[in-house]
């Protein structure tokens, strides 16, 4: 039993490593690749060939990263069948759909338009050019759609079928995995957010190069594209993860718990604005859960529901399987315990299945299969050998949210006031004070970002498929020293990617001081 919790704690090291490297690079690629496309738009409207240079500038940071991103994305596909086999083979015809379009027609875009875009200056007609970077730019927004897709179904999986017969799901329903109304806010909250950090990159960058006072005219055109382009993304993020908010509270009710601390859930349940969670806290032992808090009434209720008087279950209420009406009535629902043994039946039922199959009794498969397709809702909870094993890591939830959400809204202040300066306070661009703050927001905007995921994937711990597939039963059979012996591989390689990018593009920002990027050459 140590032996697997190794495994498995190693196996998801692994991965989480490899995922938050490649998250380092993908939203950049996403939000650049549209600003790029912007500015080369400008450059074909105005004529103006400080807007070709302008251009040509931020498409060499953005083909940089773009090349790294593609280094950590294959690793990341090829540990599903490495580390993740067992769940490789259970989802692998509804899973592997959306990844095989996403490679055979997102990427083979963008490949095929990016060479354009490098090299086809002076090449092809200024028209023809244009057009290839903007499908450069929908080539990457629909690769993110087709790997969010799939991610999406992991955490509501819908229009799928379990056979029996081949012990793994089938897909029955493309359409439904495809329009998965998860996937599809999941899909324009992570485009957005691309564009806010980009823009920040952007921004950040330009007050690097107005402290330098190297390309004035140029950073300042950048920083106002930026701004909006920002400011458009952190409003659409917020929308857009509303969405998500109203999305998890239907189908992932304990991540909406952990990410608010929140164990016994009421009507007009408040939202936590500031807490210190209690660390002693455990399921059901009566303790406060809060050491401090400061709420906004109804918040979460509103959050969750769009309804003020809505009741919404804490951890210890979905343990129970206990909702409150709004009069205040209590009402049973399936507890997790009812779960454990609804799935214990489910997986009895299967290996009967395969027991009646290899005798030849066609009525004992038939009876079998029926219970399994009765009791699969929760056919995942008959791994686990108490209810407390279904709830997520708490603290990490509820203190990752509120990072995402505090330095969202320092970003929000950080694009109106930059537009504001930019068009109303010119002068203000010259301040050293100014610079540091677009400089010192790069750094908050990744963190934004990577603390959006972990609520996202750490938040629906302990499943790999919601409801269906635990991390224990979805893990390959491998020795735990080979999983930890190439995790330490993959983070060496991945910091000296991270490093090499970092330091191709400071000595390629660095140099734009005596490159006069606002006059190119031809």
């Amino acid at each position: 039993m140590n032996d697997l919790a190794s495994l498995v704690d190693w196996s998801r090291a692994q991965f989480a490593l490899t995922a938050m490297y490649h998250w380092l690079f993908v939203p950049l690629t996403i939000g650049l690749s549209l600003i790029v496309a912007i500015m080369e738009t400008l450059y074909v409207r105005t004529g103006e060939t400080r807007w070709k240079g302008i251009t040509k500038f931020w498409m060499t940071l953005f083909g940089i990263n773009f090349a790294c991103g593609v280094a950590t994305g294959i690793i990341l596909e090829f540990e599903f069948g490495t580390n993740w086999s067992n769940y490789s083979w259970f989802v692998g015809d509804i899973f592997g759909a959306p990844l095989a379009i996403e490679g055979l027609l997102a990427f083979f875009m963008e490949a095929t338009f990016i060479a354009v875009m490098f090299f086809g200056w002076n090449k092809v007609s200024r028209g023809f050019h244009l057009a290839s970077t903007w499908l450069v730019a929908l080539g990457v927004s629909l690769s993110a759609l087709w790997i969010l897709i799939a991610n999406a179904w992991m955490q509501n999986p819908v229009g799928m079928e379990f056979d029996p017969d081949q012990m793994r799901n089938v897909m029955d329903d493309f359409w439904a995995v495809a329009f998965n109304s998860v996937s599809m806010n999941k899909f324009f909250h992570a485009v957005t957010s691309g564009w806010v950090l980009a823009a920040v990159f952007v921004i950040g960058v330009s007050s690097w190069l107005l402290w330098k006072k190297s390309n004035v005219d140029a950073a300042k055109a950048s920083m106002r594209i930026a701004s909006w382009v920002g400011l458009a993304g952190i409003l659409l993020v917020t929308w857009t993860g509303d969405g998500s908010a109203v999305e998890v509270a239907r189908v992932q009710p304990m991540k909406l718990a952990a990410m608010e601390g929140l164990y016994q859930g009421e009507c007009g349940q408040g939202l936590v604005g500031i807490g210190v969670l209690n660390p002693d806290k455990k399921p059901g032992d009566g303790q406060d859960p809060m050491l401090f808090s400061m709420e906004i009434p109804y918040g979460l209720s509103i959050l969750a529901n769009h309804d003020a008087q809505s009741f919404v279950p804490g951890i210890d209420d979905l343990i129970q399987g206990i909702e409150l009406t709004p009069e205040g009535d209590t009402v049973r629902t399936v507890s997790y315990a009812e779960r454990i043994e609804i799935g214990r039946k489910a997986q009895a039922a299967l290996r009967a299945y395969g027991e009646a199959k290899a005798a030849g009794d066609a009525d004992g498969m038939a009876k079998a299969a029926a219970e399994v397709k009765a009791n699969y809702k929760y056919f995942g909870y008959g791994y686990f050998d108490s209810p407390e094993q279904g709830v997520p890591p708490v603290a990490m939830t509820f203190y990752a949210f509120r990072v995402m959400v505090m330095a969202g809204g320092y970003l929000l202040l950080l694009f109106i006031v930059m537009i504001f300066v930019s068009y109303r306070r010119t002068r203000l661009l010259e301040k050293r004070w100014l610079h540091w703050a677009g400089i010192i927001s790069v750094p908050v905007v990744w963190i934004c970002s990577q603390a959006g995921w972990i609520v996202a994937e750490v938040g629906r711990q302990p499943w790999v498929i919601q409801d269906v597939l635990p991390r224990e039963a979805a893990i390959s059979d491998i020795s735990a020293g080979s999983v930890q012996t190439t995790f330490w591989i993959f983070a060496a390689l991945f910091t000296l990617l991270l490093i090499a990018e970092i330091s191709i593009m400071l000595r390629f920002i660095g140099q734009s001081r005596y490159t006069n990027i606002e006059q190119p050459k031809n």
